[in-house]
């Protein structure tokens, strides 16, 4: 792990610790839906609190610094010869800690991996350090966060006549990993803009979904993943985003990701987010630039 992850890790666990010993319980606090509109972000890929691709330092949920918020969301991305359902659950408590669940479901949509599935689970915990992104306007610090997310693969199904049912046998080096990331947003009102960037530390192949690290590589590298996004009214947000990726297996030239977003924000307790992303290439023996509609659904408070 680079050092600067290392000295946020510690951070991390410590500013945890004291975030999750207030005195108060969920049982004594109401949720209170303290927080604008939209400043909680949309549910990410991974299930963290962010833009569609990349977490952001924003605290998931409604809830202010005196209460609580949860939300839970179903997110499905179809490209020209795959899909990746999405869905979990996350928590912010206190406007300070995130917790996240989430499941991710990839498949194979074309012969001859019709019949390729593989399912992996994201553990994700975000601690806000410093700033606030909506109330410091006069403060040109942002709100600055780090995050965990651990993520264990399910192994591999479809391609049993080929003998592989694990990552480890397409080249990776372990099936299960962690990404570890600090995260900066500043949310400029007087402008209606929204920006964020995210180094990630990571090994791992298409999010973890192809495991991590490879035969070209088996290190932590630090990956950028920037987000700008305009808010067009109170409950309309349109954006772009763009992530950066490893390249671990010879058997996948992996490229980085981006899209282009509009998020919709009826109320507190729903948002609809549609995206147009490219994914690029998957695998060497499908060396086609995947992209296609991005379209996620969250309800919370």
């Amino acid at each position: 792990m680079p050092p600067i992850f290392g000295h946020a890790a510690q951070r991390f666990a410590l500013l945890l610790a004291a975030s999750l010993s207030t005195g108060a319980t969920l049982a004594q606090v109401t949720p209170d839906m303290g927080k604008l509109t939209a400043t909680g972000g949309v549910s990410q890929v991974e299930g963290a609190g962010g833009g569609g691709l990349t977490p952001w330092a924003l605290i998931g949920g409604y809830g202010s610094r005196d209460s609580w918020g949860a939300n839970a969301h179903y997110t499905r991305v179809t490209t020209q010869d795959y899909s990746l359902d999405t869905y979990g659950v996350a928590v912010g408590l206190f406007d300070r800690v995130e917790l996240s669940l989430a499941t991710q479901d990839f498949r194979g949509a074309l012969a001859p991996l019709n019949e390729l599935r593989i399912k992996q689970d994201i553990i994700g915990v975000k601690v806000k350090l410093i700033g606030d992104a909506v109330y410091d306007q006069d403060d040109a610090l942002p709100q600055v966060a780090v995050g965990v997310m651990a993520k264990r693969n399910k192994g591999v199904a479809g391609l049993g006549a080929l003998g592989v049912t694990k990552v480890t046998q397409l080249g990776a080096k372990d099936e299960n990993g962690v990404d570890y990331y600090v995260a900066a947003t500043k949310i400029l009102l007087d402008h209606s803009l929204l920006l964020n960037g995210t180094v990630r530390a990571t090994k791992a192949n298409q999010m973890g979904l192809l495991g991590f690290g490879g035969d070209k590589g088996d290190s932590y590298e630090a990956k950028l993943e920037v987000s700008a996004a305009y808010m067009i009214s109170r409950k309309l947000v349109a954006g772009v985003e763009y992530r950066m990726k490893p390249r671990n297996l010879g058997v996948d030239n992996e490229k980085a990701y981006y899209d282009a977003f509009v998020a919709w924000f009826p109320s507190k307790h729903v948002s609809v987010t549609a995206a147009y992303a490219v994914l690029g290439d998957i695998t060497v023996f499908n060396p086609v630039r995947q992209r296609g509609m991005y379209l996620s659904l969250q309800a919370g408070f």
